[in-house]
C-alpha cells in the first residue's frame, strides 16, 4: 500500500515556526488503513498528530488524527496542514468551502488566499476548578503558585479574577490562567503528576495564557504528556477553547479578530487567529493560520 504524505508547519508562515504535522493521503479508493498501523504510521513521523485523509465527496474530506499515542477526536494544528496539503496537490482550491468530517463532527473549512479557516465544534462548558485544594494542585504540577494567577489589573483596578475551567470545542482542556508572561515563562511541569491529573479531569490536558500583555495578544503554552505530547507550539482546538473562555468571561466580543501567540518557549512562535460569531443564536467559533510544507513523498506499507 502506497500513501502520499506531508510534513506541513501550521500556523506560520515560515518553515521551522508554528507547530510541525504529519500529512497522510489516502489513495482515491482506498479506505483506512488499521488503526495500529495509522498510529504506527504516527509514531514513526515523530510528529504530535499525524493527519489521515479521505476523500468522500467533491467537498468533503473524512480526516482522522492520530498521536503516537493513541487516536484523538480533532487536532486544529494537522487540519490547517491537511488543507495546505490538499491545496498544493490541487484538490481544494482558494476561494471556496469544504467539509472536514471528524470524530468532533462536520466541520467547515474555508481556504482563503493567505489563511485556512476552520470551524471548531460547539462550545461545552465542562467544569471549574475553584476549590482551594484543587487550584493549589494544578497549579503546583504546572510549577507555579496559585497566589493571585488570575487577576487581570487595568491600571490599579482588578478587573477580572479569573479561575480554571476544562472547556471543549472538539477536545477538552483545562484553560489555566496566569497572571503575566514572566509567570507563563516559569512553568515546568511534573510531567507524570499531570498525567495522572488530566486522566482525572478526563482532558488531553493543560492550555495555559495570560492576557496581560504589552502587544495585545494572548500568548499562551499548551502541554498534553497523557498523550505523549510534553509540549505542543501550536493548538487550534485549545485555542478555539480559550476563545469561548475568554468571551464568557467579558475579556474579548464577538466578532473582533483574536491573535494567539504560542511556542515561544519552544523556540517556534505560532501565530493564531480566531473569531467567535453567532449564527441562528448557536455560537460559532473558527479558527485558522498559514502553513508551509516542509517535504514530502511517498509511504510504502
Amino acid at each position: 500500500m502506497k500513501m502520499k504524505f506531508y510534513i506541513v508547519d501550521a500556523f506560520t508562515d515560515v518553515l521551522f515556526g508554528g507547530n510541525p504535522a504529519g500529512v497522510v493521503i489516502i489513495d482515491e479508493g482506498s479506505d483506512f488503513p488499521d488503526d495500529k498501523i495509522m498510529r504506527k504510521t504516527a509514531a514513526e513521523l515523530r510528529y504530535s498528530e499525524t493527519a489521515f485523509i479521505k476523500q468522500i465527496g467533491e467537498k468533503d474530506f473524512n480526516i482522522r488524527y492520530f498521536t503516537p499515542a493513541s487516536e484523538v477526536d480533532l487536532c486544529g494544528h494537522a487540519t490547517i496542514g491537511s488543507f495546505c496539503a490538499l491545496a498544493d496537490l490541487g484538490l481544494v482550491e482558494c476561494g471556496c468551502s469544504y467539509i472536514n468530517s471528524t470524530k468532533a463532527g462536520r466541520l467547515n473549512i474555508e481556504v482563503l488566499k493567505n489563511s485556512i479557516l476552520m470551524d471548531m465544534g460547539l462550545p461545552e462548558n465542562i467544569n471549574k476548578i475553584s476549590d482551594s485544594k484543587d487550584l493549589d494542585e494544578l497549579y503546583s504540577i504546572m510549577g507555579l503558585s496559585y497566589e493571585k494567577q488570575g487577576e487581570i489589573l487595568t491600571g490599579e483596578k482588578l478587573d477580572f479574577n479569573l479561575l480554571p475551567e476544562m472547556i471543549s470545542t472538539g477536545l477538552p482542556d483545562i484553560m489555566m490562567p496566569v497572571k503575566n508572561e514572566g509567570e507563563l515563562a516559569k512553568i515546568n511541569p511534573e510531567f507524570e503528576a499531570l498525567s495522572k491529573l488530566s486522566e482525572k479531569y478526563k482532558v488531553v490536558g493543560v492550555h495555559a495564557f495570560t492576557v496581560n500583555t504589552k502587544d495585545g495578544a494572548v500568548h499562551c503554552r499548551n502541554f498534553a504528556p497523557l498523550y505523549d505530547i510534553d509540549e505542543e507550539a501550536a493548538t487550534g482546538t485549545s485555542n478555539g477553547a480559550l476563545t469561548f473562555y475568554l468571551y464568557k468571561n467579558g475579556l474579548l466580543n464577538e466578532g473582533t479578530d483574536n491573535i494567539f501567540i504560542q511556542g515561544e518557549a519552544m523556540n517556534r512562535p505560532s501565530r493564531i487567529m480566531s473569531k467567535l460569531s453567532f449564527i441562528d443564536g448557536n455560537v460559532k467559533i473558527q479558527v485558522g493560520g498559514m502553513a508551509s510544507i516542509l517535504a514530502c513523498g511517498e509511504i510504502r506499507l
